[in-house]
């Protein structure tokens, strides 16, 4: 799967930076032991930040101030790192969908970065290319519906879109059978810090998905 970054993201956005993960794993349902990490990483992320102080956090200020220079209201359609952080930080648990996108989920607020969570069989063709968002393109976002993604950063396939920092597309989505994973971590702060969160995203995959035949490649 080659990924590649678009000359019209380049130049609103030149500073991104994105690291690919690929995996064989084994998603399950729920994991005890995943949760019972979220529970105490939560407990602890409450203690040390608020809402207001999140939006100092350099992944989110930068993917705020991308998504303004692609041209999208960031406090309208929220970068999905975003979030997850205001969420627990309001008091509200974490959503529990599966084992993969749980951890996905844990590995975004440690990061700050959106990630995109694929089911890599579902991706029409070999290349993906991240670009900005056209007036009226479909795209049906994962629990959302049809999502207006003009002026949104967004990875497409030979089909259409299937990854914006807001919400993935239904289409190739993360399910219990899924067994070749692509999680894509956007690094719209650059690279500063991007391979420990990286790293960390990849020690949960190993310990709750088990994880095989790992590769991570960095683009931008």
């Amino acid at each position: 799967m080659i990924i590649e970054v678009s000359e019209e993201l380049h130049q609103a956005w030149p500073q991104f930076q994105g690291a690919a993960v690929f995996a064989t794993v084994k998603n399950s349902a729920y994991s005890e032991a995943l949760w019972a990490k979220i529970e105490e990483f939560t407990t602890l992320y409450r203690s040390k930040y608020t809402t207001d102080s999140i939006k100092e956090m350099p992944a989110i200020q930068a993917t705020r101030a991308a998504y303004k220079k692609c041209g999208k209201d960031p406090s309208r359609y929220r970068p999905s790192s975003e979030a997850l952080c205001r969420r627990i930080l309001r008091g509200i648990p974490l959503y529990q969908i599966d084992t993969l996108v749980d951890l996905i989920n844990l590995a975004s607020i440690y990061s700050g970065h959106s990630i995109g969570g694929f089911d890599l069989d579902k991706i029409q063709g070999n290349r993906l290319v991240l670009g900005i968002g056209k007036a009226g393109e479909p795209y049906e976002g994962i629990g959302r519906g049809e999502l207006n993604i003009e002026g949104m950063p967004v990875y497409r396939d030979s089909v259409g879109g299937i990854g914006t920092p807001t919400s993935d597309n239904e289409r190739t989505k993360i399910t219990e059978n899924t067994e070749h994973l692509l999680a894509i971590m956007n690094g719209y702060s650059g690279s500063e810090g991007l391979e420990d969160s990286v790293n960390y995203m990849v020690d949960l995959l190993k310990e709750f998905a088990a994880a095989i035949d790992i590769e991570i490649v960095y683009f931008k």
